[in-house]
């Protein structure tokens, strides 16, 4: 199994080559990435006819012993799967435990189109609901599905624009609902949390809230440069009271990689003391941005 870089022109080559190589031959994908998996008994020809159509990467082979232990059967597909896609391990581990199939992104590399359909067929589910947890996916999670739905799965995207909307659609997610009911009820839940991130600016630049200069933290709500600080507490306390100006219930905390627990204990504190009866759930995400910010 690998990821590969090549043309439609050459991937329909490939399939052959690995047809008459093999069995169980699966290639999704497009606007240039492709998921290949094929069982086969010589895996290097596997892997050379790759080469030839392009540039595999992330390759992985399983060897099963002839005359004992066989690949396991497909198993059945499940009635209905979420696909989250999120950028830190412990977003993922949540999604995860939510029962979502999770694309883990990296930073500064948003997946393709490709890597997302792939993302889908790995759930391995006749319906699936795609929660790509960023607008900048907007267009490749479309394309994804399209792949998807060519390949005759029923596909839905949740057009979530933050982590913490993807967790607010996982928490009301009902996979005994009808499919509609579900991505209807799925769409509101993200569409009611209002989402801010604290990043660093790498360079000068106008925003909409002035000239940040790099260093600078970056106090976004709902996609917009809101609040420029150099403290960490003190820039997510401001975004924290613009956000709950406009009402809330709950306040949900993501902490990114190398952030102390003890700011979200203030954080939290910062609520209780002044916003009466809105609650706080603090989560680990590990992602690169300091902290993620959602407000229900």
């Amino acid at each position: 199994m690998y990821l590969l870089d090549a043309t439609e022109e050459a991937v329909a080559r490939l399939r052959g080559r690995l047809d008459a190589l093999g069995d169980s031959l699966v290639v999704v994908g497009g606007d240039g990435l492709w998921n290949v998996h094929v069982h086969v008994d010589d895996a290097g020809a596997a892997v050379e006819a790759g080469v030839e159509a392009g540039r595999p990467h992330r390759i992985r082979i399983t060897h099963f012993d002839r005359l004992g232990e066989q690949p396991a059967p497909t198993p059945e597909p499940v009635a209905r799967a979420v696909v989250a896609v999120v950028p830190g391990d412990g977003l993922a581990a949540l999604c995860a435990e939510a029962g979502a199939t999770v694309l883990t992104t990296r930073a500064g590399e948003p997946p393709a189109s490709g890597e997302l359909a792939a993302a889908v067929t790995r759930a391995h589910a006749r319906e699936v609901i795609l929660l790509p947890g960023s607008a900048e996916l907007r267009h490749p999670a479309a394309a994804a599905a399209e792949q998807a739905r060519a390949a005759g799965l029923r596909v839905a995207i949740v057009p979530t624009r933050s982590p913490v909307q993807n967790l607010a659609a996982l928490a009301v997610h009902e996979p005994s609902r009808r499919f509609d009911e579900d991505v209807v009820a799925m769409t509101a839940a993200a569409g009611a949390t209002r989402f801010g991130e604290l990043a660093v600016a790498e360079h000068r630049s106008w925003t909409t809230a002035g000239v940040c200069e790099a260093g600078d933290l970056l106090g976004m709500i709902d996609g917009d440069v809101a609040v420029i600080g150099r403290e960490l507490f003190e820039t997510a306390t401001a975004v924290l009271d613009r956000m709950l100006a406009a009402g809330g219930e709950l306040v949900t905390v993501v902490l990114g990689t190398d952030v102390d627990r003890a700011l979200a204990d203030r954080l939290e504190q910062h609520v209780r003391r002044g916003h009466l009866g809105v609650d706080t759930l603090v989560y680990t995400g590990r992602q690169s941005a300091p902290l993620l910010i959602g407000v229900e």
